[in-house]
């Protein structure tokens, strides 16, 4: 079983960081999928790829793993690039391409 370690980005629908500052662990099982003949779900007899745990560091999370004997992978965010820019940039003698109406 593998364990999965990641900081989650952040949803179109939200302009905040809000839920992105902790590391997740998310199991990744192998359990064989069944479909449901009355209603047609995906059922399975594992539940452990429903469980999602929260770190305040990836160091922690990896100490889990490690004390609890998980195979882990750890994946790293990308940080978006800023640009800073002010408002009168928009004006500058020296922009690239002339301010126009």
């Amino acid at each position: 079983m593998l364990a999965k370690i990641y900081k989650p980005s952040r949803t179109a629908m939200q302009s905040g960081r809000a839920k992105t500052k902790v590391w997740v662990l998310e199991l990744e099982t192998n359990a064989d999928r069944s479909i449901d003949p009355l209603m047609g779900w995906t059922s399975t007899d594992s539940t452990e790829q429903q469980i999602r745990m929260g770190f305040n560091s990836r160091e922690d999370a990896i100490a889990y793993c490690e004390r609890e004997g998980l195979n882990f992978q750890v994946v790293t965010p990308r940080e978006p690039k800023r640009v800073i820019k002010t408002y009168a940039d928009n004006f500058s003698a020296d922009r690239k391409v002339p301010w126009t109406h």
